[in-house]
């Protein structure tokens, strides 16, 4: 298995903002490196990663509605919103949150996983 991918999985599932699914499915795929449940295993997490992957436009619109400002504080949400949209000015399409390049990574490797 590709050491890169093996990191990023790691990397992704220790993110605070990875999500139990995500986070569960990563975990599952690292126990199944090896064994006969891989296969089965990195369809699953390839899978929940393409679900769970944000675009800058989403996690913006997210910070600056009242369940994003309620859910972490008007100043924190205000900080995570002008962060999104110097993300989006400097061209990024998606989140950069340690979860979120954990996914993208995943599916730019998808094929790399079944080896």
């Amino acid at each position: 298995m590709n050491e890169s991918i093996v990191k990023a999985v790691k990397e992704m599932i220790e993110a605070p903002s990875c999500c139990p699914e995500l986070e569960t499915a990563g975990e599952i795929w690292l126990e199944s490196l090896g064994t006969d449940a891989q296969e089965a295993a990195t369809k699953a997490l390839i899978a929940e990663a393409k679900m769970d992957i944000c675009t800058i436009d989403s996690v913006y619109n997210f910070f600056v509605s009242d369940e994003g400002k309620k859910m972490f504080g008007e100043e924190k949400a205000k900080e995570l919103a002008e962060h999104a949209k110097e993300v989006k000015t400097a061209g990024g399409k998606y989140c950069d949150c340690g979860a979120c390049i954990g996914a993208k990574f995943i599916t730019e490797h998808e094929s790399e996983m079944y080896n």
